[in-house]
């Protein structure tokens, strides 16, 4: 409510209100003021009702409020014309009638003082303000020697009337300026506080989706793959050899319950991501033999071999890289059996090396016809796209390409270190 109060007079009302109020004040002093003058013969004072000093003085302040108009565009001009105003109405004889004019000088020092644009007219406001107090004080002063005060004494009271009519309402002005732009400075931080924290919210969101993503892609890309292959072989197989469809449907089941378990346990996961219990059943490089089983089982040719330390192997990274590097095999094992059917795969999971782990996936070309559609140009690479995203978390090196023979080849650098190792194992 306080700011309402302050704000309404200064910026919100009509630019016609102050100028009129000052007028109305100082018109009315101008017309009670004879009346109430108790000044001896000797001193002038203010020109009586209806007497040509007095008309002079109704125009000049007439004509101060009406240059007032214009403070809003021009207020370092508008300041300087009506604190001239003094001196014209001291010059034309109106006596003590001249101090009324500080009405009008008043509002245009603080429309100055408040509107100016201060980071680049600060010296242009100081020396309107100064020669505005010079104006004042100089119409103070004539006006003092014309009612008949000695000159020391005019000086005075013209310097005290300068400084007063200017310096009270500048310093007033620039408190409440300088409140009012704190006030929208922390406007603008708080704005610009909740854009920020809106992008890091919506950054996070579009990285969770990316993950759920990657993460739904790599374990329904591998058994659904898995179960289109063998579904073919239950068509091929159902009426020649009935003991072979059956295996095959079997391994159908086995396909479909790990991916429902995998799912439920992904699940599981973003629902309680920090849970340590959840994050221990996470695939790890010591699934890597029943993920290869698991593919040999579907029908796909593939060995795996640990080079090195195999304990070396499981605790040399840490566990997002170790998942990294069970969805790299997963997915290339999915993309062989996909895309070069019949064709002898080997995993190779390099340890000897103990500044980092290398794990090798490698297939030769497809013996067979590829079994499913192509897939669209808007969904080819999906895969080797969530491969990098997974490299590049655990500032891993992914390659990735074809082979001299026709094949395909991946191969996935992780930096091993020993704070990993420790964190496994404890």
């Amino acid at each position: 409510m306080r700011d309402v109060t302050i704000r309404m007079p200064l910026r919100l009302l009509p630019p016609v209100v102050p100028p009129l109020v000052a007028w109305a004040v100082a018109v009315a002093m101008l017309v009670v003021s004879p009346g109430l003058d108790a000044a001896d013969s000797e001193v002038a004072g203010i020109p009586r009702l209806g007497a040509a000093g007095w008309w002079f003085a109704l125009l000049v302040l007439t004509a101060q409020a009406v240059v007032l108009l214009g403070r809003r565009a021009r207020p370092l001009t508008v300041l300087l014309a009506v604190a001239a105003g003094s001196v014209v109405m001291a010059l034309g004889g109106a006596g003590d009638a001249t101090s009324l004019t500080s009405a009008a000088v008043l509002v245009a020092v603080w429309s100055a003082a408040t509107g100016a644009d201060l980071p680049r007219r600060r010296w242009q406001l100081l020396g309107a303000l100064l020669g505005a107090g010079l104006l004042v004080a100089l119409g103070g002063l004539l006006s003092q020697v014309d009612i008949g005060l000695p000159t020391g004494s005019a000086v005075l009271a013209g310097l005290v009337q300068g400084v007063g009519v200017i310096l009270a309402p500048a310093l007033l002005a620039v408190v409440v300026r300088a409140r009012r732009e704190a006030r929208e400075a922390r406007s603008d931080l708080a704005v610009a506080v909740d854009r920020e924290q809106s992008a890091q919210v919506a950054a996070a969101i579009a990285e969770e989706r990316t993950a759920m993503a990657r993460e739904l892609h790599d374990i329904a890309a591998h058994h659904l793959t898995g179960i289109a292959v063998m579904t073919g072989a239950v068509e091929r197989q159902i009426d020649t050899d009935p003991a072979g469809a059956k295996e095959a449907v079997r391994q159908v089941r086995t396909q479909s319950t790990a991916m429902l378990r995998e799912l439920r346990g992904l699940v599981t996961l973003l629902r309680a991501p920090d849970d340590p219990a959840e994050a221990g059943e996470q695939e790890r490089l010591s699934h890597l033999p029943d993920l290869v089983a698991g593919a040999r089982r579907t029908g796909l040719d593939v060995d795996l071999e640990i080079l090195g330390s195999e304990a070396a192997a499981r605790t040399g990274v840490g566990p997002l890289a170790q998942l990294s590097a069970y969805r790299t095999v997963q997915e290339s094992l999915a993309n062989a059996a996909r895309h070069a059917p019949g064709a002898r795969c080997q995993v190779v999971l390099d340890a000897s090396d103990p500044a980092s782990i290398v794990l090798t996936v490698r297939n030769g070309p497809a013996t067979g016809p590829a079994s499913g559609a192509a897939p669209s140009p808007a969904r080819r690479g999906l895969g080797l796209v969530g491969m990098r995203e997974r490299a590049d978390l655990t500032d891993s090196t992914l390659e990735a390409g074809p082979t001299a023979d026709g094949g395909w080849q991946t191969r996935l650098r992780m930096p091993a270190t020993v704070t990993a190792a420790e964190e496994v194992a404890g």
